[in-house]
């Protein structure tokens, strides 16, 4: 199995939709004409643009429904009549992993952002505003592996013993979405500080991520524990949820039992388990229906063995 991570797909996870939309929307109030609306598109040069009531995202409306509008002589109608009200949106602070998964599927050229507590339009976002933002993330970060390397990578061979380990724990809660992945990106950069290499870096931060976020997705909490070897790394994520009912089914990739209101606040898309197996040297799942379950996310720092 191929578990190189490349450090697009790292950044991808790391990145929220707010560091890369575009917050200058050109937009339209529901109570807006729609011929109106011709003359909105052509100075901006667009072919749709979202609908707001209060600044709250009501829909969206393009130059299709214009049209139409125009054909059945109805050119004097309500924007917020003939806009299509059932809209696919990001939320700010979802990983840009989530807007990237969102464009494959949909193959939209742009999405709204809102704010996950209000509903309120923020931005949008279109792959171009991705490919930039990465490409700018990709230079800082290079500058600056480059000028501030943490160089603590001797730990191991200062410390006399016969066998070595440092433990990291965090303890994740169920449900605070908002803090979601923090935990996974604070082992992260703890473990650059020690020299760990960019590869291993990526596929351990990708990991933990996903197990971190299946403990938010479908427990009340837990808790993660990293134990890093000079040889290897172990992962532990550990809770007492419901438990995986069919282990086999669950790494199925696009499986996924999270309720419909989780998948709308964009989690839970059923790719965490094939993620995390594919990011591992050695995975084991201890699942007991009712009593919780144990991830082990096992890589090897030194060639495998």
């Amino acid at each position: 199995m191929n578990r190189e991570i490349t450090k697009v797909q790292e950044l991808a996870y790391e990145l929220t939709v707010e560091q890369a939309m575009t917050r200058d929307v050109v937009k339209v109030h529901s109570k807006n004409r729609m011929g109106e609306l011709r003359e909105i598109l052509r100075i901006n040069r667009i072919s749709g643009t979202p609908v707001v009531d209060k600044d709250k995202l009501v829909g969206v409306v393009s130059i299709e429904d214009f049209i139409k509008c125009l054909a059945d002589g109805e050119i004097d109608s309500f924007v917020g009549d003939k806009m299509t009200r059932e809209v696919k949106t990001l939320y700010e602070d979802e990983p840009l992993i989530h807007a990237v998964n969102k464009f494959n599927k949909h193959g939209f050229g742009r999405f709204p952002v809102v704010e996950r507590s209000s509903g309120k339009l923020v931005g949008v976002i279109a792959k171009g505003d991705i490919i930039k933002t990465l490409l700018k993330e990709l230079e800082i970060n290079y500058h600056e592996e480059e000028i501030h390397r943490y160089r603590a990578s001797h730990i191991f061979r200062d410390i006399i013993a016969d066998k070595t380990t440092l433990i990291f724990e965090y303890d994740i809660a169920g449900q605070d979405f908002k803090h979601a992945g923090e935990s996974a990106s604070g082992l992260k950069k703890s473990l650059a500080r020690l020299g760990i290499p960019p590869q291993i870096l990526r596929r351990i931060a990708i990991a933990t991520y996903e197990a971190e976020m299946n403990i938010v997705i479908f427990t009340s909490g837990g808790r993660i524990t990293a134990y890093i070897r000079p040889d290897e790394i172990r992962v532990k994520a550990v809770d007492s949820g419901p438990g995986i009912p069919d282990v086999k089914k669950a790494m199925q990739p696009g499986f996924s039992t999270a309720p419909p209101l989780v998948q709308e606040l964009g989690f839970g898309a059923g790719m965490g388990l094939p993620n995390i197996k594919k990011c591992a040297d050695k995975m084991n799942i201890n699942s007991v229906a009712g009593k919780g379950t144990e991830i082990e996310v096992i890589i090897y720092t030194q060639g495998e063995k």
